[in-house]
């Protein structure tokens, strides 16, 4: 409590009788107890998107609580109280004024900004504080982007602090331990649970002794951390890990063995990037610690999305979670030198923010690194590769047709050996799944790993020519068409109206699926839809077979608008007697509906729809996102030829909003282009669409140039 009014001499009086009520470890106690609760309900990090600076870890509170519980064991509330009673060196005391008077400053801005008390540095404020604390935007770095570095810079430095002195106060107010110190080498004793440098000035007088200190924290799994003495000692030394430190061999070897070791890479890696170790060690991890990504998808800091990537690579390697991703699980158990990947991971984004491209910039600084740490010269190319291919797995399978051999072929030339695939493959799916919670699915996870297995295959020697590849797929099909009782023949009349394009784009499972519903009605008048489970078990596959006309994928992206689905992928295919053969793979916005009846409301509803002359309606004006608001993306549409000459390419970047598809797809109807395929790939906020186009148009430069104007404009959020 503190006095507001009144008689000072009483507040005084009562002060001292709750204090000697007081039990200070008690107290102390039930505070650390409270904080683990109140950072629990903030995700333990203070590196989220609009965190809330009072009572988020590395905020206010944390102060406040060093504060109370110094003041319940009669040692005072002010910084230079602390550092007079010696749980505080002068450098730290300082320190934490600095941290506390950002925090505060802050605060009071956010609170006449939002004029009312508001604790969360929300994206609505974020660009409008930054400039009233005197930042601005930087070439491709806005305001809010730089302050919210600050921030998390700021909040860092207070869990560091925090972590310090509440061990300290523990230490203060514990009996004293008669359990002698246990040796464990020339340098380092174990006191309890916790590491102790046996002498305090040791990394002072040793710098290797730091990188040593994460090393012994993996090696013996019953220590708990570091006791306060060492962690303040090193805390203090952390600015010796500087050039001469990072070209000393001693240092290096121990680096790479951190790497190495069978268990603690991630947390001592976490470790280090929490006490500064690891940014100085690494300056370019510097350079990126507290970087916000406004990418839209991104909800990680950089350094906390390598790291957070890194935590997926080593759960590859942990048997009890082998169930989770079985394939990278066997895949990474039979990888030899496993930690090559890990420092792939390490630098696969840390050349973000940079200008440029940052995979290129990334591969640059990994091969310094393997030079400098004495890697030969395969392990360094496969480093070096990894980086600047970290995106190509991904970009080939989310926007390019995996099942088209020629697509397969050209990634596997571009990978080059089984080992490299491998390791891309293992990369890329930590690496998609440390973006966001909201990014990762079972149809991107199939997509990256039937594009995978088709490389493997290839690169194995397996050429098949398209006709074998055809036949196979064709037999395989009818093989499973037996199995539902048809008779023998029964699929010729539907596939004789299907070319080579529809069997390289299907599975043999779907084409028996399709065959089963349209067998006898191969020239059915009224439009035919199915839906089903989608096989990988997440959404629903939908097909429709209709009479092909202008605006039929028109038609069918404003129903899944309106009926709430987002489509993830499409296969367009029109038949050789001009029917249009779809297959959509959607999505559902949270549902609370049983399967069946969903199936049965697509089944009728598109049908419905289909058989409708009314014109088509105008999309609709969906609520955007708070962040898409305030860091808006600035669409990009480009179309080229593809790779054959037979179709244009069409790619776009925007941010996601509901109707976004069905905005493009009235565009392209209004200029009568046929859709042949579209890639939907929406990464959080952000979508990225690849479509496979033709039409008359599209032959004529001033009609290309108008149909991309007509594009960007309805990509305007």
């Amino acid at each position: 409590a503190r006095r507001l009014a009144g008689s000072a001499a009483l507040y005084r009086h009562l002060a001292a009788a709750v204090a000697r009520m007081r039990d200070p470890g008690a107290f102390l106690r039930a505070k650390q107890l409270e904080q683990e609760q109140r950072h629990a309900k903030h995700q333990d990090t203070p590196y989220s998107l609009e965190p809330n600076l009072k009572e988020a870890p590395g905020g206010l509170r944390d102060l406040q609580v060093i504060r109370w519980i110094a003041r319940a064991c009669g040692l005072g509330e002010r910084w230079r109280d602390l550092e007079r009673e010696q749980l505080l060196q002068h450098a730290e005391a300082l320190q934490l004024a600095r941290h506390e008077a950002l925090l505060q400053d802050l605060r009071i801005r956010l609170h006449y900004l939002a004029a009312r008390r508001e604790d969360r540095i929300v994206f609505d404020y974020q660009n409008a504080l930054a400039e009233q604390c005197g930042l601005r935007s930087a070439g491709s770095r806005r305001a809010g982007e730089r302050l919210m570095q600050r921030y998390y810079r700021n909040a860092k430095g207070v869990t560091q602090l925090n972590a310090i002195l509440l061990q300290n106060l523990a230490a203060r107010l514990a009996p004293p331990d008669a359990t002698p110190p246990r040796a464990l080498n020339e340098r380092f004793q174990v006191r309890g649970e916790l590491l102790e440098a046996q002498d305090e000035a040791l990394f002072e007088r040793c710098p290797r002794a730091i990188l040593e200190s994460f090393l012994l924290l993996q090696q013996h799994p019953g220590l708990r951390g570091m006791t306060a003495a060492t962690l303040r000692a090193l805390w203090r030394a952390r600015a010796r890990v500087d050039a001469p430190y990072r070209r000393d061999p001693v240092a290096q070897l121990l680096f790479l063995s951190i790497l190495q070791q069978p268990r603690g890479i991630v947390h001592e890696s976490r470790r280090m990037n929490q006490y500064d170790i690891l940014g100085r060690y690494l300056p370019e991890f510097g350079r990126i610690v507290g970087q916000m990504q406004h990418d839209l998808f991104h909800v990680y800091t950089v350094d906390q999305h390598i790291l957070m990537v890194l935590r997926n690579l080593r759960r590859f390697t942990m048997p009890e979670l082998a169930h989770e991703f079985p394939l990278c699980s066997q895949l990474m158990s039979g990888f030899e030198r496993r930690w090559l990947i890990y420092i792939a991971a390490l630098f696969h984004d840390i050349a973000k923010g940079r200008g440029g491209d940052h995979s290129e910039l990334g591969a640059r600084d990994a091969r310094r690194f393997c030079r400098r740490h004495g890697l030969g010269r395969e392990d360094s190319e496969l480093v070096a590769f990894l980086v600047a291919h970290h995106l190509s797995l991904s970009a080939v399978a989310q926007k390019q047709d995996v099942h088209d051999p020629e697509v397969v072929r050209a990634f596997a030339a571009r990978v080059g050996d089984e080992r490299r695939l491998t390791a891309l493959y293992l990369l890329t799916v930590a690496d998609v799944r440390g973006t966001s919670p909201k990014v990762w699915n079972a149809w991107k996870a199939k997509l990256l790993e039937d594009l995978f297995r088709a490389a493997r295959r290839v690169l194995a020697g397996e050429l098949p020519q398209t006709e074998t590849v055809v036949a196979e797929k064709q037999a395989e099909a009818a093989r499973l068409l037996r199995l539902y009782a048809l008779s023998p023949l029964v699929e010729q009349p539907l596939w004789a109206q299907l070319d080579t394009p529809y069997y390289l784009r299907h599975d043999a499972q779907e084409i028996a699926w399709q065959t089963r519903n349209l067998h006898y009605r191969v020239q059915a008048p009224a439009p035919v839809v199915k839906a089903r489970l989608a096989p990988m078990g997440e959404g629903l596959q939908v097909m429709v077979y209709a009479p092909d006309r202008e605006q039929l994928f028109a038609r069918i992206c404003g129903y899944f608008e309106r009926a709430g689905f987002n489509i993830v992928e499409a296969k367009i295919h029109t038949t050789r007697h001009g029917y249009a053969l779809d297959t959509f793979l959607v999505l559902g916005e949270g549902r609370g509906v049983h399967y069946r009846d969903l199936i049965s409301l697509i089944e009728n509803g598109l049908a419905e729809e289909l058989a409708s002359k009314a014109p088509l309606a105008p999309p609709r004006s969906g609520r955007l996102s708070r962040r898409v608001r305030h860091y808006p993306v600035s669409p990009v549409v480009d179309i080229r030829p593809d790779e054959r000459g037979a179709y244009q390419v069409l790619s776009i970047v925007a941010a996601d909003r509901p109707g976004l598809l069905y905005g493009l797809a009235r565009v392209l109807a209004g200029h009568r282009i046929n859709v042949h395929s579209a890639k939907i790939n929406t990464l959080g906020d952000r979508a990225e669409d690849v479509f496979l186009l033709s039409g008359d148009a599209l032959a004529d430069a001033k009609s290309v140039l108008r149909l991309e104007q007509e594009l960007l404009a309805a990509l305007q959020v």
